[in-house]
């Protein structure tokens, strides 16, 4: 009787539990009634009302199977869930899945590792079905908690653990690919979500062996290889995000890498660091490239008071990832990663000069290490910024440039320039340097199509004020500079070395015709190369190398830049520096003298041979073959090796071992060139460069000197004279001053007399010249009486003040050329 009762009450029970019932065997270890799972397969398709009865009747006895440790079941269970779950696509699933995702989450909560690697095999297989209809309440928090916690497995068992860590990884990919796909896919991007999967991906990826494997773009391992080793699974898993990442999530799944580096203590060593941005910086899309770089400088503003190499990991991060940036598109963030970078460069000197402060009078090993720590972090910036910048297009590196020579402090200069003003002389220097380091790096393969795109006013000036400050490093990094805008065709390295060249041609160089640009520009602003060179030459401090770069100077400027009228102020240059040595106003070292020398002697010898112009030639070969016979210390080969003899005077020389104006003017003029002006001494003009730049010597006037004497040249100086100055003669006549349109006046002329060319300026002074003597005159009424005897002086008396006869034309009036 009781048995029928049984049959009769099963008899009664809905058709859709006796289907889910059938496909249990009496033994689990049978598996699955495959005969029976057709029928309850073809019942869910046809009746797909009934679906969520289905997993709700499935999840109840699988949840009665897991409290009671029968395994078997639950095997069975969660297979007859995943084929129906391929089977049905209807819009009623959706009941169904909660039940099934419900059942997951059971599996995924014991502690039965096999259950765990079976709920997220489910997981997975439900993660990749595409669904008619996107979710519109359905989460995945408990998932991601859940998988996320599996990712940091500590299991004693280490194949236990593999395993757990695997299905973690995969279970956060398949949370990733469904969340993605459906319309409410933000919901995985907000931070609660990253700050869990972020940091349990890179948790795996640390365990990885080989790290040059993830430095480049996506690699493709086998699907053997992805899923028995957590690491590459993880990056796969971690690449696969970021590739869906866009505008705005990215940030989101950035930050948790800083943290999770952060925790562990990754960027000092950073090789995980870099590693990872460089995952991420190959799996992004290319145009959000600058959300990265943005995020690892708000970073380093962040850390900007931690260790010195945690501050140079995050810049070496940065470094790779603007390596990568810059080939694509970086947007707005150029400036903003030259702009916090040199902000840091300041902070770093200010650290370090104020441990040396700190820690005066008493060294310490610690002391000694954090400097060191600091230079490090120094250069670092450095080489950021010049391989940044030395990466970007020709139109932004141009700008770059000149943001970076607006950020050069000068002394006494009111300008957008680093403060360093609490640093002292010592920081404002260092600064100096390494920003001009920066500035070479960026400078470096530049190639403009004229000059006047590579040296534009606005920076040529900035530019050129740090060639004047007495500083040999300062004044070489400025000449390197000049040699990478400048040298447009390669030249430089055929003419690394001062020498005496045997055949030029012999080096190949490569030259185009000068442009009209290159010629307007010379025209306008060759004096103020020239006057820089010459300066250069002239300072106590310079060894090998800076008379090595000035010839590289000079030589580079005759092949790039030198029509016929610049190879003659070039020539009258190299007189003129012939006669720093020999007349000595300076009182330079023998040393420094004897260099010039050298340095006049390879760069005429460079230049005739380039002209070839055979008389000139000639005179140079003479003139460097008597020199290597009897005063061999004028000569590059000899003065800078390290132990020379050097002359105890220059005074007692021969003619024969100097370079001729005369002869230089009877070869040149014979082949065509006008030499009128090689008769005119080259004299540069003093300008506000030499206040800003702390130079020994601040003249306070412009000097005009036109000479008219012919055939002034070595063999015949003029003695030197008293000179007569502007500031004597206002305290001479008492002048109470000048009306400001006076002073406009001599603004714009001393103005005129520094930029115009010198063929207008000798023309003026020479119509002028004849009026000169009644305007003075007029004006200042001053007698003046002339000389006894036609010398060419003048004496001039004021009142009762008399001064001492000059020569006409070497009087420094330049306020009176107004009139």
């Amino acid at each position: 009787l009781f048995a029928g009762v049984c049959c009769c009450c099963a008899a009664l029970r809905p058709r859709y539990k006796r289907l889910v019932d059938n496909i249990f065997p009496e033994d689990p270890k049978d598996g699955l009634v495959k005969a029976d799972m057709e029928k309850l397969t073809f019942y869910a398709v046809s009746a797909p009302e009934k679906l969520d009865r289905i997993g709700a009747y499935l999840a109840e006895r699988l949840s009665r199977d897991v409290v009671r440790h029968r395994y078997g079941y639950v095997l069975i269970a969660m297979e007859a869930l995943d084929q129906l779950l391929m089977a049905c696509h209807s819009q009623s699933i959706k009941p169904f899945v909660e039940s099934f995702l419900h059942m997951v989450a059971k599996l995924l909560e014991s502690g039965e590792p096999k259950l765990q690697v079976l709920g997220t095999n489910s997981f997975v297989k439900f993660a990749n079905i595409e669904e008619d209809t996107p979710s519109y309440h359905r989460r995945y928090d408990f998932f991601v908690s859940r998988f996320s916690a599996m990712c940091h497995s500590c299991d004693h068992d280490p194949e236990i653990q593999t395993e757990i860590r695997i299905a973690g990884i995969r279970g956060i990919q398949g949370v990733v690919r469904k969340t993605v796909n459906d319309e409410l896919r933000a919901t995985i991007w907000e931070p609660q979500h990253m700050d869990k999967i972020v940091p349990s991906l890179l948790f795996n990826m640390q365990k990885i062996d080989d790290i040059d494997s993830r430095t480049g773009p996506p690699s493709s391992p086998t699907g053997g290889e992805k899923e028995e080793n957590p690491a590459l699974l993880a990056e796969n898993c971690f690449r696969e995000l970021l590739g869906r990442a866009t505008y705005g999530n990215m940030n989101n799944a950035v930050r948790p890498v800083f943290a999770h580096l952060d925790h562990h203590k990754l960027w000092d060593p950073n090789e995980f660091a870099v590693s990872c941005f460089k995952i991420i910086m190959y799996s992004i899309q290319a145009q959000y490239s600058h959300h990265v770089i943005q995020e690892i400088l708000g970073h380093l503003d962040v850390c900007k008071r931690d260790s010195p190499r945690v501050r140079a990991g995050i810049i070496q991060v940065l470094l790779e990832a603007v390596a990568i940036a810059a080939k694509g598109s970086i947007g707005p963030t150029v400036l903003e990663v030259f702009n916090t970078l040199l902000k840091h460069l300041r902070i770093s000197v200010d650290f370090e000069l104020g441990d040396r402060r700190s820690s005066a009078g008493s060294t310490t090993f610690s002391t000694t290490s954090k400097e060191s720590d600091e230079r490090i972090v120094q250069n670092a910036i450095i080489q950021t910024i010049g391989f940044f910048g030395s990466n970007l297009p020709d139109y932004q590196r141009s700008e770059i440039m000149m943001f970076i020579m607006g950020k050069v402090p000068v002394f006494g200069a009111t300008s957008q320039s680093l403060d360093t003003s609490h640093l002292g002389d010592l920081g404002t220097r260092r600064i100096q340097i390494m920003l001009l380091r920066s500035l070479l790096m960026v400078t470096s393969g530049y190639k403009a199509t004229t000059i006047t795109n590579a040296l534009p006013a606005p920076f040529l000036d900035p530019l050129l004020s740090p060639s004047l400050m007495e500083d040999s490093e300062l004044r070489q990094l400025v000449l390197e500079i000049l040699h990478n805008l400048i040298d447009r065709h390669d030249n430089r390295a055929k003419l690394r070395g001062i020498r005496i060249i045997p055949d030029v041609s012999d080096l190949k160089i490569k030259r185009d015709k000068i442009s009209r640009q290159d010629v307007s520009f010379m025209k306008k602003h060759g004096q103020q190369l020239y006057r820089h060179i010459y300066l250069g030459c002239k300072e106590e401090d310079n060894v090998q190398k800076n008379f090595e770069l000035l010839y590289t100077s000079l030589a580079l400027t005759t092949i790039e830049l030198a029509n016929e009228e610049v190879v003659i102020d070039l020539i009258r240059l190299a007189v003129a520096l012939q006669d720093i040595a020999i007349i000595n106003e300076d009182n330079l070292p023998m040393f420094n003298r004897c260099g010039v020398m050298a340095l006049v002697a390879a760069y005429l010898n460079f230049l005739s041979q380039m002209i070839a112009v055979p008389a000139f030639c000639q005179h140079v070969s003479k003139v460097i073959e008597t020199r290597s016979l009897e005063a061999s210390y004028f000569l590059p080969e000899t003065i800078f090796k390290d132990k020379c003899n050097l002359p105890k005077s220059l005074e007692k020389h021969e003619k024969n071992l100097f370079f001729l104006t005369n002869k230089i003017a009877e070869s040149l003029g014979g082949s065509g060139y006008s030499v009128e002006r090689l008769s005119v001494p080259y004299v540069p003009q003093v300008t506000d460069e030499d206040r800003l730049s702390r130079r020994k010597s601040i003249v306070d006037t412009v000097s005009i000197q036109v000479d008219i004497l012919p055939g002034n040249n070595t063999e015949d100086k003029i003695d030197n004279t008293e000179e007569i100055t502007f500031e004597a003669l206002k305290k001479a006549i008492d002048n109470n001053g000048l009306e400001e349109q006076e002073k406009e006046k001599r603004r714009l002329v001393i103005e005129k007399f520094q930029k115009a060319p010198f063929e207008e300026i000798a023309a003026q002074c020479e119509t002028k010249a004849n009026l000169l003597h009644d305007r003075l005159a007029q004006i200042l009424e001053l007698t003046i009486r002339p000389p006894p005897s036609p010398s060419g002086t003048m004496t001039i008396t004021a009142g009762h003040a008399h001064y001492q006869s000059v020569p006409v034309y070497e009087m420094k009036f330049p306020d009176l050329c107004v009139y």
